[in-house]
């Protein structure tokens, strides 16, 4: 197995075989740069580039790990990507001495991640939202359409999704503010304007696209996957009732434009080849640019623990796993294309709510609580059938491998009260 000359815990989700790419500042001052996460470091890439140990790569002179954002080397492609990766992986590793043995760039170039404020990987021109597990499709529509008409007629055909609020998209750790709109309960006839008090959250993942398309033309499932840079976790939390009284007959709009929240660090698609699945079946055959006879999904397992004001300690609600989306990241990105849409460098794209087959891995309270009737049951004797003000969300995920694990590390995020 691969190590690094910097020891790295086997439970961490930063090993030689991971190396997310994140953007980055020091605390002690300087621009944002990128860097990659290795145990409990960042490994400064601007100062590795400067010092010419990406020379012999298409990064050469272009200073794109000198920047407030990913989108530079987003752009340049997946050949590139491995390249680079495979350099990094070479002076990191416990046999090279490149890196080992040179105290002076050891030091200018690692700084320990408790020393770093972590900013948004990308600058997220657009982002999609897609609706893209069977399991969670078919627990929505049971509730509000009856067991007999869960999923639309169309659900099976096609990736659901719809275009978000690139602007709310925040950084894990940034406190959320409990949102305000219009609402119509059952028992009234008008609706009424307040804070929502069906506030949720949704256990998804999302990727960022790197050099994307022109407009007009398509992306195929064959090449849809090249167009992945990297992974990050997502919550996209959802006002459920203000959700369900505006979304007739569009979509989702303030429900779910108040703020969706990304882990810091990017895995990169190519450190995921070794977890690999075959995704669900899907029945009936997708029409001819959806179809794909090859392993589409990982084997990512995805946990969310909850923490009140009154609790000590966080509590695991839902453990989850990316595998059981329906539609594979490659047909959600074909779809998104077919009509001549043209992605670009640092695009978001998400998955919607990861629902797995059992109601522990219901990846919305929505579904946890079977909307309202089925509170959780805190360890400190609270229960939860919403999100409460001070309410902490943490969400994390990894794939475990033979005494290491790829891991993404977490996205959090705090409820505070609406604004009066």
């Amino acid at each position: 197995m691969m190590k690094s000359f910097i020891e790295v815990n086997p439970e961490s989700h930063f090993p030689i075989q991971n190396l997310p790419y994140g953007v980055f500042r020091p605390l002690s001052g300087g621009e944002p740069r990128i860097g990659v996460a290795i145990g409990d470091y960042v490994l400064d890439l601007s100062v590795l580039d400067a010092a010419g140990h990406f020379a012999m790569t298409a990064v050469n002179k272009k200073e794109v790990f000198k920047q407030p954002s990913l989108n530079a080397f987003m752009a340049l492609g997946s050949k590139v990507w491995h390249e680079v990766r495979r350099q990094i992986q070479n002076l990191l590793h416990e046999d090279i001495s490149t890196l080992r043995d040179n105290e002076i760039l050891r030091n200018k170039a690692l700084h320990h991640q408790k020393n770093v404020e972590m900013l948004l990987p990308a600058q997220i021109g657009d982002y999609t939202d897609f609706y893209a597990s069977k399991e969670h499709a078919t627990n929505v529509g049971i509730m509000f359409r009856g067991k007999e008409n869960a999923l639309m007629p169309n659900w099976t055909h096609l990736p659901v999704g719809y275009h978000g609020r690139a602007s709310s998209v925040v950084l894990s750790g940034t406190d959320v503010r409990r949102p305000q709109g219009q609402m119509k309960p059952l028992d009234k006839t008008t609706p009424l304007f307040g804070p929502s008090r069906q506030l949720d959250m949704e256990l998804e993942m999302g990727w960022f696209i790197g050099p994307g398309n022109e407009k007009g033309e398509t992306i195929s499932l064959r090449d849809a996957e090249d167009q992945i840079f990297g992974l990050v976790l997502v919550n996209d939390w959802s006002a459920r009732d203000i959700q369900s009284w505006e979304y007739q007959p569009l979509g989702p709009f303030l429900a779910k434009n108040f703020a969706t929240s990304i882990s810091p660090w990017v895995v990169p698609i190519e450190a995921l080849e070794p977890f690999r699945v075959a995704q669900p079946r899907q029945e009936p055959e997708p029409l001819p640019y959806l179809q794909t006879d090859g392993a589409g999904s990982f084997d990512i397992h995805l946990e969310v623990h909850l923490q009140g004001e009154g609790m000590k300690n966080p509590q695991p609600i839902c453990a989850s796993n990316f595998r059981y989306l329906y539609w594979t990241m490659a047909q959600q990105i074909a779809h998104h294309t077919i009509g001549g849409c043209n992605l670009r460098p640092g695009d978001l794209l998400a998955s919607g709510t990861i629902s797995g087959p059992e109601k522990g891995m219901r990846g919305s309270l929505l579904e946890l609580t079977w909307r309202g009737n089925e509170p959780i049951h805190l360890e400190n004797g609270e229960e939860r059938v919403w999100l409460e003000d001070g309410d902490k969300l943490i969400m994390t995920g990894w794939c475990q491998g033979e005494g290491y694990r790829i891991g993404f590390g977490e996205v959090t995020g705090r409820i505070l009260p609406a604004l009066q």
